[in-house]
């Protein structure tokens, strides 16, 4: 590897070709921005979307059901027909924001086998890293250390991509989508699986998948429980898992053992924002993303986020309309517009109930007539309404929805007339 010293100037770089950046890149050409650069670490664009062999993407961009790769190479081909150049196998190490002069760009070090060591110079930057599973070591299951014991996305990878079989009796921790759409994968494939194991009171996977990849399949989903002991040498050979009480604490003698060869982790995806805290934005510690405002500008000027590098979406299809505001939002920054500051923003914050909000701010003076106010409620609630206050406690409207829960992200339609008499708003799940 050498090192280039030839320094790349560009007026937009996109960190991350999956489906955010795609869709990012896409919208920032449409709204006449036509020097892109799209930084990809695999060797292919699409992202994660490439191993995601089953369907159900695409209902609401494309009106029809697409498989994840046909969704990807959809934008692919998008972005192929204007034009906009795309680098794979290039990591980007580090963000260096804008110095403190007029006209300042940012300053992005990438490494890759194609150009080595290299400096990109870009006027505006949209982050679209996507996310990372949680480990293991992340939640500390206790027990013997042996092989078969795998992140859900790791194993889907395996499968689809890889064409390897991870194992032939299986249980997977965490009823989270991935979780849920690797047991039908697994049943498909001829293995066993045992059971799903999830720690809450509650599934954190869609209604249609608990029907379509659980219940189809005679999959049992143990609710309140959670994987106590693993044990193997060499291979895994069993599983315990317990019950646990009220805050989430296994309860001794409601201990069950399985003989399997395979494990499955689906237990949570953290937004991958180490480049978006070298770069000095203020990150949301509910999301683990930055804090953003309705065009997903991050509270660097010229500095965009969107995808689940921004917070985990339910849909591709929603990280699609959200990455189409970062790249117009990008687009109207190099036009001379779009630069929110905390003077000129009303705020939006999460209440009782509520996880987070995403925007985490709309520039009053700026803001559309209607913007969408996307969030996840904590707990399920059957026949919920979700409220709207000013600073004062007062009601700015309800939405009646009839069933809340934290693995559906809601969305919330608010208008420029609702934000029109102050500073804060909070939104609660009323009781």
């Amino acid at each position: 590897m050498t090192q280039n010293t030839e320094k790349l100037t560009v007026d937009l770089a996109i960190v991350g070709a999956g489906p955010a950046g795609l869709a990012a890149a896409v919208a920032a050409y449409d709204s006449g921005v036509r020097d892109i650069l799209l930084l990809e670490r695999d060797k292919e664009p699409g992202g994660i979307l490439n191993q995601c062999i089953h369907n159900g993407f695409g209902l609401h961009v494309f009106g029809e059901e697409l498989t994840g790769p046909e969704y990807a190479e959809r934008f692919v081909r998008q972005a192929a027909e204007r034009g906009i150049p795309i680098r794979l196998e290039t990591m980007v190490l580090d963000i260096e924001p804008p110095a403190p002069r007029e006209g300042a760009p940012f300053r992005l070090h990438i490494l890759g086998p194609l150009f080595g060591d290299q400096t990109i110079e870009a006027k505006s930057v949209i982050l679209a890293m996507g996310c990372r599973e949680r480990t293991r070591g992340a939640i500390g299951i206790p027990g013997d250390r042996p092989s078969g014991v795998f992140t859900a996305g790791t194993a889907q990878r395996l499968i689809n991509r890889e064409g390897f079989s991870v194992g032939k009796r299986a249980v997977i921790l965490g009823s989270g989508d991935i979780g849920l759409i690797m047991a039908r994968r697994l049943t498909l494939e001829g293995a066993k699986v045992l059971c799903v194991v999830e720690l809450m009171p509650y599934s954190n996977g869609l209604a249609r998948n608990i029907a379509q990849c659980l219940n189809d399949f005679n999959v049992p989903l143990y609710l309140s429980h959670t994987v106590t002991d693993i044990k193997g040498h060499g291979r895994l050979e069993e599983v315990t898992i317990s019950e646990v009480d009220a805050n989430r604490v296994p309860i001794p003698g409601t201990e069950k053992t399985y003989a399997c060869d395979t494990l499955l982790l689906s237990v949570g995806l953290i937004p991958e924002n180490e480049l978006t805290r070298l770069a000095g934005a203020a990150i949301d510690p509910r999301t683990g993303g930055p804090l953003v405002s309705e065009d997903r500008q991050t509270s660097i000027p010229g500095l965009f986020a969107c995808g689940n590098v921004l917070h985990v979406h339910d849909l591709v299809d929603f990280v699609t309309g959200e990455a189409a505001r970062a790249g117009k939002g990008a687009a109207a920054y190099l036009a001379g517009a779009g630069q929110t500051t905390a003077e000129e923003s009303v705020s939006f914050v999460p209440g009782q109930g509520i996880g987070y909000t995403v925007p985490h701010m709309v520039e009053r003076a700026a803001a559309p007539q209607s913007f969408t106010v996307f969030m996840r409620v904590r707990q399920p609630k059957p026949d919920g309404v979700i409220v709207m206050k000013d600073a004062e406690g007062t009601v700015i409207k309800r939405w009646k929805r009839p069933r809340l829960a934290p693995a559906e992200m809601e969305e919330l339609t608010v208008t420029k007339q609702m934000i029109a008499g102050g500073d804060s708003y909070t939104f609660e799940v009323e009781e």
